[in-house]
C-alpha cells in the first residue's frame, strides 16, 4: 500500500510527535513552540466551575488547540471518547458533564500522558472516566459505542485523515456528533513540507 504522504516515514513521525509530549508530560514547566498549562486552559474559555474540579496534574501538561466544548455542553448520561485525550484535561471536564449515567473514555499512544490522565482522574475522584493505549487510525472499539467523539489539536498530526474519519464514524453511534477543535492550514502545503517531521510535530 502506497504511504499517504509520499516520502513520509510514519513510524519516525509517530516517534516523535510521542516524544514531544512525553516531554510536556514530564517537564510541563517547559517551554514550547505551543502553548501549554491551566492558563492556557482558561484563555480558552473553558467552563470556569468544571475547570476548578481538573487537578493540576492534567492542567499543567495540557496542550490542546482550542476549547471543544465551545461546539456545546455535553449532556448527562452520554458516552463520549476523547481521541487523542493526553493528560486529561478535556476527559475530565467531558466526565462532570456527562455524570452520573454517561461515561468518558480517553485513548492516547504515548504512555507518559496516559499515566499523567490516570493519576489526575483518581486526583479528582471521576470514576466515571478510564483511559487506554491505542491509536486512532485503528480504535479499540466496538461499532456504535459512543454518542460523542471530542478531540483537541491531534487529528492534524496524523497523515491518515481518512482512516481516522472512517474509525470514528465506525465507533459513533446512528446519530452521534464529533465535536473537534484543531489546526487547520489555509494554503496548500509543499511535496517537501509534508513531508517534514518537525513541520507536523511543531
Amino acid at each position: 500500500m502506497e504511504p499517504v504522504v509520499a516520502g513520509l516515514d510514519v513510524a519516525e513521525l509517530k516517534a516523535e510527535i510521542a516524544k514531544t509530549y512525553t516531554a510536556v508530560s514530564s517537564d510541563p514547566d517547559r517551554e514550547f513552540i505551543f502553548p501549554t498549562g491551566r492558563a492556557w486552559v482558561q484563555d480558552l474559555g473553558y467552563p470556569a466551575e468544571l475547570l476548578a474540579r481538573v487537578p493540576e496534574t492534567a492542567c499543567a501538561s495540557f496542550a490542546g488547540v482550542a476549547n471543544p466544548f465551545s461546539l456545546g455542553a455535553l449532556a448527562a448520561g452520554e458516552h463520549v471518547l476523547d481521541l487523542g485525550s493526553g493528560a486529561g484535561t478535556d476527559s475530565l471536564v467531558a466526565a462532570q458533564m456527562v455524570a452520573p449515567e454517561g461515561s468518558v473514555t480517553g485513548i492516547d499512544m504515548t504512555p507518559a500522558m496516559l499515566e499523567r490522565a490516570r493519576r489526575a482522574a483518581t486526583e479528582a475522584g471521576l470514576g466515571n472516566v478510564v483511559f487506554v493505549a491505542g491509536e486512532a487510525e485503528e480504535l479499540p472499539f466496538a461499532d456504535e459505542t459512543f454518542d460523542v467523539v471530542i478531540s483537541n489539536g491531534v487529528i492534524d498530526l496524523i497523515p491518515d485523515k481518512d482512516a481516522v474519519f472512517s474509525e470514528l464514524h465506525r465507533v459513533l453511534r446512528p446519530g452521534g456528533r464529533l465535536q473537534v477543535a484543531d489546526v487547520t492550514i489555509q494554503r496548500p502545503v509543499s511535496e517537501e513540507g509534508r513531508r517534514n517531521i518537525d513541520l507536523w510535530t511543531g
